[in-house]
């Protein structure tokens, strides 16, 4: 049987245990978020850029087909969603590797916060870049489209959001 001393330090050790948990979680969580800003267009975890590449590409056809787009539409907005890759991937590899700095401060002996917190806003820096970009994506190739294949184009991302929220 144990003394109440031996107990006191077992939830100790308990409690420390737990907290450790859920700092780790909260760090993945945390630094983790930043990687589904990253994955531009949807997730492509593991792929090459250029596997990336087709599979927008056939994205883009899709849609271009479903609103009756013509192939120069389809080409130009190829072209934009390529560039904007290509501008894309150094923050995505920027944003990893902070990642990977977060998870080395939560491991660590001691809880750097003033380091977190730097990191945590960087991270936020290169979050707003990437969803600057993005739109700026977005906003060319809706240019490319006439106001009624826009609308084509909302009306349909209305309904995939809509069954994507049911479930």
């Amino acid at each position: 049987m144990n003394t109440p001393d031996e107990d006191r330090a077992g939830a100790g050790r308990s409690r420390r245990r737990w907290f450790a948990g859920l700092a780790a979680l909260g760090g993945v969580g945390l630094f983790g978020a930043g990687a589904a800003i990253a994955q531009p267009w949807g997730h492509h975890h593991g792929r090459d850029p250029e596997e990336i590449a087709r599979h927008l590409e056939r994205r883009i056809d899709r849609m271009i087909r479903s609103v009756g787009g013509t192939s120069e539409q389809r080409d130009r907005i190829v072209a934009i969603a390529k560039t904007a890759l290509a501008d894309l991937r150094p923050m995505r590899d920027q944003m990893r590797q902070a990642r990977r700095q977060g998870l080395e401060l939560l491991a660590a002996p001691a809880i750097d916060r003033p380091a977190l917190e730097k990191l945590r806003a960087t991270q936020m820096q290169s979050a707003d870049a990437l969803s600057r970009r993005m739109l700026q994506a977005m906003a060319d190739a809706a240019e490319v489209l006439t106001p009624e294949q826009r609308a084509k184009v909302a009306e349909r991302m209305k309904h995939r959001m809509e069954r994507r929220w049911r479930r």
